[in-house]
């Protein structure tokens, strides 16, 4: 994982800022292995916390399955852990694309347009981080925050994939295009499919909601509009899907 400045917003200007809880094996281990996550409490199994090397500054506390069940969302699947976590600092969209630029990196961005459900989101980090994007980027006011439903639905990829937050979708547009990345717009009216607009230039895959799609202006910051060639017996994919789907031609084209 490369490592990217974050950057902590002035008190109170924060509305992320809240503690959060993530459940289940795979997001607890990857927010106790990232350095750049503050892990404040576990609860846990005597079988679970049994198995992990703990930080000795972590204050821990053993618990019954149905204490954790309490802890979590309902049904949540804990698998006898649940930490206590702060989220992530902010990572600055100009830190990212220079860094990009610094390494001559040509790892695809995904832009995620008022994409708001969290099970989608976590899917996406998830496909990102095993296609090896280099970020997902959202619009601040129309994203959920940080999440154990993101962080079991991304299973550990949030630790691993930046998320950068902007204000502006299309101003952020602008500036990757600026950091000299070809930027498709992913949807099913056009004619254009995405693989004939692979050529071996840097990426920036643009999605939106499953429900109103792109915004007119987000559609407009597109250097072009592209479509996977799914069978007409299926009118669409869900976002998540969409994404690992686009983000495995970027990765083929480019091989």
């Amino acid at each position: 994982m490369r490592q990217i400045s974050r950057h902590r917003r002035p008190a109170g200007q924060n509305p992320r800022g809240q503690a959060t809880r993530f459940w289940g094996r795979h997001a607890v281990l990857a927010a106790l292995a990232n350095p750049e996550r503050t892990v404040k409490r576990i609860w846990g199994t005597r079988e679970a916390l049994g198995q992990l090397d703990l930080p000795p500054v972590v204050p821990i506390s053993y618990a019954e399955v149905t204490d954790l069940a309490r802890l979590v969302a309902r049904d949540a699947p804990h698998q006898g852990l649940v930490i206590e976590v702060d989220p992530l600092e902010d990572i600055y969209l100009g830190d990212l694309l220079q860094q990009e630029s610094d390494a001559d990196s040509k790892r695809p961005l995904i832009i995620l347009d008022q994409v708001t459900d969290p099970h989608n989101i976590g899917a996406v980090l998830r496909s990102a981080a095993a296609f090896d994007a280099a970020a997902i980027i959202t619009q601040d006011r129309h994203s959920p925050p940080e999440s154990g439903v993101i962080a079991r639905s991304a299973s550990g990829a949030l630790e691993i994939v930046p998320w950068v937050r902007v204000v502006n979708l299309s101003r952020a547009l602008e500036e990757i295009a600026e950091a000299q990345y070809w930027r498709i717009g992913l949807m099913g009216d056009t004619e254009t499919t995405l693989g004939s607009t692979l050529d071996g230039s840097k990426v920036a895959l643009v999605l939106g909601s499953e429900g109103d799609g792109m915004r007119h202006n987000v559609m407009e910051h597109c250097d072009v509009l592209a479509k996977l060639p799914i069978s007409p017996r299926m009118e669409s994919l869900n976002i998540s899907n969409a994404a690992a789907v686009a983000l495995y031609a970027v990765a083929t084209a480019k091989s």
